[in-house]
């Protein structure tokens, strides 16, 4: 209690009362009530845009996690030699920093040197795309870039439990009905482990909004232009950047707030879909 009230709860009531500060590191915080979020949600700030990019690549990163995560444990659960060999392959984007896989990426998807362009050219592609610096292209390796992220193995060990954990007598009924895979799959494994879908969606809605500068910071500073200019990127640039730390905290009590009510949310829609018996 003692740890959480210090390292989580003290900072958020400091960037709560920072929020209605102007400050610049420098001396005393100057108190200006609610100008900052005056100046947020005006047409003067770039919040708008931020707050759709943050959401494009929330919902990208989740969806594209998510699925991969699932789809890995899925074949986790396969009678198949060596399988604790892939499942130790699979793992090892949680044991990277995501910082050192964007880095990666980065190389990899470079235009002129990256092998990704070089193996298109390689099948006749004359003329690859340019990923990291087109507005299109960037959220296609982005969606790539997430699956990447410690994040997908964390959720695959947990699918992979779960999955382990589906009643057999359920598969049995569905054999002995000549039931197929898809109609296996659709009809007793994702209901059996919605509630772990459940888990894991939040859990990757949250960490996508928090820990999305860890990857597009070094990936794509925010470019090309602001096409990828998060929340979270912005609050960093505003803080340590243009020493606004006022406008910076705004900035992550808005942050919190939108994160608390996207997750209230889910947990209300998983009534409609998540079995917990």
């Amino acid at each position: 209690i003692i740890g959480v009230i210090l390292f989580t709860g003290g900072p958020i009531i400091v960037s709560f009362l920072l929020s209605l500060t102007k400050w610049n590191l420098l001396g005393q915080p100057e108190f200006v009530g609610l100008e900052n979020y005056k100046f947020m949600f005006s047409g003067e700030s770039d919040f708008a845009n931020s707050l759709k990019v943050t959401i494009l690549y929330t919902v990208i990163s989740v969806c594209s996690s998510v699925i991969m995560s699932l789809f890995l444990a899925v074949l986790l659960n396969f009678k198949v030699k060596y399988i604790s060999l892939f499942q130790f392959f699979y793992f090892i984007p949680a044991v990277m920093p995501s910082v050192v896989m964007a880095f990666v990426f980065k190389l990899m998807f470079n235009k002129e040197l990256g092998i990704v362009n070089y193996m298109l050219t390689f099948i006749g592609i004359d003329n690859p795309p340019n990923w990291l610096s087109d507005n299109f292209w960037i959220w296609p390796t982005l969606a790539v870039a997430s699956i990447f992220t410690y994040a997908t193995g964390q959720m695959m060990l947990i699918f992979n439990s779960s999955l382990k954990e589906v009643p057999k007598e359920l598969y049995e009924a569905c054999d002995i009905e000549g039931a197929n895979f898809l109609q296996r799959f659709f009809h007793v494994t994702l209901p059996s482990i919605s509630p772990i879908i459940l888990f894991n969606t939040v859990v990757a809605t949250i960490n996508s909004f928090n820990s999305s500068f860890t990857l597009i910071y070094p990936l794509t500073g925010g470019g090309p232009g602001n096409a990828t200019q998060v929340l979270s990127l912005s609050i960093y640039e505003n803080a340590f950047k243009l020493f606004d730390m006022g406008y910076a905290s705004a900035l992550a009590v808005v942050l919190f707030v939108i994160v608390g009510i996207i997750t209230a949310f889910q947990f209300r829609l998983s009534k409609n879909w998540v079995h917990y018996d």
